[in-house]
């Protein structure tokens, strides 16, 4: 039944998603029933594996198509935009009008393609691999030991096959790596995995065929899902979808406790780890409003504006564009697949405190911008916090956008992430500094020290700022903002640092803040970046192996 006859249709709609060569439609799953289970309970496709259930190992990972607004575009594959995302934590009414690729389409493909060579090259259709080109690489360069976590590296491999075979381009062996850090191996190891993704390009090329995938999403793209519904014992839940943000905010206002969901990579969780039940969800990721991502102009001389539902992977790419220091810790924030379906609004949003984009958007000054029906406010992003998982957000309300100046980006800018593992891990702790000294001197005009995984919110550090602002910016200064660090925050112990290491770490980086950005002698990006010494750790290691005929 819908709740708002003007802009939705009274009907129940099915899902509707491309899969397995045709358009397929589901009714009567729960609206939180995730895609992974869709695909191995309902449609028994079976080689997409669960493991963590949570999208950290990648053992689920499958690729998502949709139509590209403009089928040149960069990154487009023949008029489609593939994805890796985690199957786990997709709940399956996100698919409509989409198209969803496992490892079972790979098949599919090298069928067709051996049929082509057949009929146009003859005995030739003999040396065409029965297995596809990804696959074949990870048999020939003994990629897979249990086997249980390679139909997640294969997804991820033949995305990036795709890209690279539609730009002619191939990648470097750390690039295969960015596209992997999504996938975890605990018996193989990474080494032979990265063989097979530069052997793949070597193979005879087996290309997707997308001429039918996008005839069927093009008849798709107007068959929206406003209103979907499946009963949960007694009652019914209902996925709402709207289309625009007029909508949105319309069905917001009338349904204030309805859960809203964007990308699901921490929704997801709420239901595969803690059981909760969400009632109504209304899903986001229709409305292409929320997903601008554009330099506006204003007054204080513009800003670089990032809708609500703007994916991680591209609101990243639009701040690193204008502030480069940012790269390490964008190719650090989760893996690809999170990337790609979780928003910078969400991670926003949820409010946690060591989320990884608060302390870089409040290190530039970021305003966020709610809106309840037609109002909107704004507000600085730091005020947005109250405590511990609590905002300012009132009922009806929800986020729609964040504002950054784009004066802040002209400052020295740096983020910097603490954790366990260098990919693919939760922060101990993490930084975002931005400092500007007066003109034709070392005196800090302006700084902003904001921090995440120190205090029940990310925030920014008061007193360590007032030690510098109009001091020299100098060592004894740095010594001064260390020592007041330690009134601005009592941070915990758990699982991931004890309180004494947050806090040193903490005033550390202030002082490797200091030293890259002090007035002589400044050490470059490069001289305290890990991507300046593996390339050159790699290619020592390669001569000494030639060196000794290995």
């Amino acid at each position: 039944m819908s709740t708002d006859s003007s802009s939705h249709s009274s009907k129940i709609q099915p899902i509707r998603f491309f899969h397995r060569g045709k358009i397929v439609d589901v009714t009567g799953v729960h609206p939180t029933r995730s895609v992974l289970d869709w695909l191995r309970e309902d449609a028994h496709c079976t080689g997409t594996k669960e493991g963590c259930n949570e999208g950290d190992c990648g053992a689920c990972t499958v690729v998502i198509g949709e139509l590209a607004g403009d089928a040149d575009a960069p990154g487009a594959v023949g008029g489609l935009n593939l994805q890796t995302v985690n199957a786990c934590i997709q709940f399956l009414p996100t698919l409509h009008g989409k198209a969803l690729f496992t490892v079972e389409d790979l098949k599919g493909q090298c069928a067709s393609h051996k049929a082509g060579d057949g009929q146009s090259n003859g005995k030739k259709q003999h040396a065409v691999h029965t297995l596809h080109p990804v696959q074949q690489a990870m048999v020939d360069c003994h990629g897979s030991q249990c086997g249980f976590c390679t139909p997640g590296f294969v997804m991820s491999l033949w995305s990036a096959y795709e890209h690279h075979q539609a730009e002619g381009t191939q990648p470097t062996r750390q690039q295969l790596a960015d596209d992997l850090s999504g996938n975890l191996c605990r018996c193989t190891g990474y080494r032979p995995i990265l063989d097979a993704g530069q052997r793949m390009f070597d193979l005879p090329a087996v290309r997707l065929d997308t001429q039918p995938v996008v005839a069927a999403l093009t008849a798709l793209q107007h068959d929206g899902l406003a209103d979907y519904a499946a009963p949960l014992g007694a009652r019914m839940d209902h996925f709402h979808a709207p289309r625009t943000l007029a909508q949105l905010a319309a069905l917001r206002e009338q349904k204030p406790r309805a859960q809203l969901l964007a990308g699901s990579t921490d929704v997801g969780l709420w239901v595969n780890k803690q059981f909760r039940d969400l009632g109504d969800i209304i899903y986001v990721g229709d409305v292409a409003e929320m997903k601008t991502i554009e330099i506006r102009p204003d007054a204080e001389g513009g800003e670089l504006y990032i809708g609500a539902g703007a994916s991680l992977e591209s609101a990243f790419a639009a701040l690193v564009e204008r502030v480069p220091s940012l790269s390490d810790v964008w190719l650090r924030f989760a893996s690809p697949p999170i990337r790609h379906a979780g928003t910078m609004g969400g991670n926003v949003a949820n409010g946690s405190p060591i989320g990884d984009s608060p302390p870089v958007l409040m290190s530039l000054d970021a305003q966020i911008e709610l809106r309840r029906g037609e109002a909107v406010r704004r507000m600085p992003l730091p005020d947005f916090y109250i405590d511990y998982m609590k905002n300012q957000l009132q009922p009806g309300e929800f986020v729609q956008g964040l504002a950054i100046p784009l004066s802040a980006m002209r400052r020295q800018v740096r983020a910097y992430k603490i954790s366990k593992r260098f990919d693919c891990d939760i922060s101990a702790l993490c930084a975002g500094f931005a400092i500007e000294l007066e003109e034709g001197s070392d005196i800090v005009k302006a700084v902003r020290l904001a921090f995440g995984g120190m205090a029940a919110t990310v925030k920014r550090a008061a007193n360590a700022e007032a030690a510098l602002v109009g001091k020299p910016w100098t060592q004894a200064s740095v010594a001064t903002a260390k020592l007041a660090l330690a009134q601005d925050f009592k941070p915990l112990s758990d699982m991931r640092a004890s309180a004494d290491y947050r806090l040193q770490v903490a005033q550390n980086l202030i002082q490797r803040l200091w030293l890259e950005t002090r007035a002589e002698d400044a050490l470059s990006l490069e001289e305290t970046s890990v991507w300046s010494v593996m390339p050159h750790a790699a290619a020592k290691a390669t001569d000494k192996a030639a060196a000794e005929g290995v």
